[in-house]
């Protein structure tokens, strides 16, 4: 799945599921070792758990942040 980013410094994040296991995340733009941190700390667990974890992060004064966006896409992909 490719997920259009709103409102964060990446553009889009590229993500692959499989049997409600994240297998792969990868994010285009935004701050690059930290994001490439989260991909790897995400990678191998159950999409419920990421979800839980990174919802409603934010990014200083901004209303989402890059994580809260991975688990907005990764609740688009359970439904």
């Amino acid at each position: 799945m490719k997920y259009q980013t709103k409102g964060v410094c990446s553009s889009h994040i590229d993500i692959e599921v499989e049997n409600g296991v994240i297998k792969f995340v990868e994010f285009y733009g935004g701050c690059n070792g930290n994001l490439k941190g989260i991909a790897s700390l995400v990678t191998g667990m159950k999409v419920e758990d990421a979800i839980s974890k990174l919802k409603g992060i934010r990014c200083g004064f901004k209303t989402t942040s890059c994580p809260d966006q991975l688990a907005q896409a990764l609740e688009q992909l359970q439904n």
